[in-house]
């Protein structure tokens, strides 16, 4: 008997002097949030690690780990993505003409260099397609006229009066002030290049682990696939019809500011003029990538905040209203930027995004994952052992698991390029979890 009160006394000392005790109630709820604060003082109390294996990094610099991933990854049909990848990067680095051969040849061994190591891998894998179509817009001002397609007047007109009876742009720009303009410029302006990084910021902390890889892929082929539309479909926006008229248009044309050209006379600076000028996409009317980003955005955010959604899908309507106020799309191509984005959305959904869970507002609330969309089972109360026994080896599958097709629970640390939060193997995370629960 004095030999167990001993061991319980010498246990306590243990705990004691391992996590010294730490008043989390004096510190303000806007530094660390209460429900935070309850939860790292749960881990300490129980001897546990804070650093669920779910938030943990990949720290490996062995490139042996990335051919064990490989060598161990199930291929499929969804695998193709990497070779469409390669292929808009490979052409986009050899049509550009500036930088030069040297630092493109360096860009390009960096980015592979970055796929090799799994401590950068984690983070430039679901880059990629961010990646492709940044170096695809940037090059598509290098590539010549010859080899584009012809550019369509008349096409988004007829379809504007066709649908509408009217040509919308007209009609919303008719009447211009300043406050309209200044209403205008904050989404169209500034929100659109800003609201990426505010998004993936809001996701990272409000939404489950593994999401943000999630937004990252479906932003990057929104991007890259209405980017690719607008080459291959390349259609002139209201202000050439306010402009020119319906007169043929060819590629010695430059693009136009429209509307944001009252922007930079008011502010006395060029934020505007000279970039639309000079845009690598002046006929890039169709569809509208600012319509499709901001429908994206309000898809996430409307997925993590619900009550919320109305609120977002707003900003949609402010954007699409400042768009054709500033000349810049027909309403058509605004239906179908949006309609790209609600496609993509949805597929990301439907197969690879990690459900929001009942009474979880913070990601670090969360000790399992689920992917898809929720069956009718109720897979919220059941263990996080249930979810450990899965394979986590395959890091570079795209939704290939039947428990991610079929919409059931998924293992907690099967990592996907659309999946994880972290793209590397997980195993030693998993170890050091059930380490942890043996010691409690």
């Amino acid at each position: 008997m004095s030999k167990m009160h001993s061991s319980s006394n010498e246990r306590g000392t243990f705990t004691k002097s391992k996590y010294p005790p730490v008043e989390w109630s004096s510190i303000p709820a806007f530094i660390v949030p209460s429900r935070l604060k309850r939860k790292i003082g749960s881990r300490m109390r129980s001897n546990m690690p804070i650093a669920s294996s779910l938030y943990k990094l990949n720290n490996s610099w062995d490139p042996k780990d990335t051919l064990r991933s490989l060598r161990a990854h199930r291929w499929s049909l969804l695998d193709g993505q990497y070779l469409i990848l390669m292929v808009f990067g490979i052409f986009s680095l050899c049509v550009i003409e500036f930088p030069g051969p040297l630092i493109k040849t360096a860009i390009a061994t960096l980015l592979m260099l970055s796929l090799v190591f799994p401590i950068t891998r984690q983070f430039f894998l679901p880059f990629l397609p961010i990646a492709a179509y940044l170096i695809f817009f940037y090059a598509s001002g290098f590539i010549p006229a010859s080899w584009r397609p012809p550019i369509w007047v008349r096409v988004l007109p007829a379809l504007e009066n066709v649908i509408y009876g009217a040509n919308l742009s007209d009609i919303l720009s008719a009447h211009t002030n300043t406050f309209l303009d200044l209403l205008a410029w904050f989404p169209y302006g500034i929100g659109h290049f800003v609201l990426p990084f505010i998004t993936s910021a809001i996701i990272f902390v409000f939404a489950p682990p593994k999401s943000l890889p999630v937004y990252s892929v479906s932003f990057g082929y929104l991007n890259l696939i209405g980017v690719a539309v607008q080459f291959f479909f390349p259609c002139s926006p209201p202000w050439y019809e306010n402009l020119y008229g319906l007169a043929p248009a060819h590629y010695g044309m430059g693009g136009s500011p429209a509307g944001l050209a009252r922007i930079d006379k008011l502010f006395g600076i060029d934020l505007y003029t000279t970039n639309f000028t000079n845009s690598p996409v002046p006929f890039g009317a169709m569809p509208s990538l600012h319509a499709g980003t901001a429908t994206m955005h309000a898809l996430f955010l409307g997925h993590i905040f619900p009550k919320f959604k109305y609120f977002f899908y707003a900003y949609v309507m402010w954007i699409w209203w400042a768009t054709m106020y500033l000349q810049h799309h027909y309403a058509v191509d605004l239906i179908a930027g949006s309609a790209l984005a609600v496609i993509i959305y949805h597929i990301a959904k439907k197969r690879f995004m990690t459900r929001i869970q009942p009474g979880k507002t913070w990601r670090w609330d969360y000790d399992y994952v689920e992917h898809g969309e929720a069956s009718s089972e109720d897979y919220a109360l059941a263990p996080i052992n249930t979810f450990l026994g899965a394979d986590s080896s395959d890091e570079w599958t795209v939704g290939s698991s039947s428990s991610i097709s079929s919409g059931a629970a998924s293992p907690t640390d099967s990592h996907s390029l659309w999946e994880g939060e972290t793209l590397g193997s997980d195993s030693d995370s998993i170890n050091d979890l059930e380490e942890g629960s043996l010691k409690r």
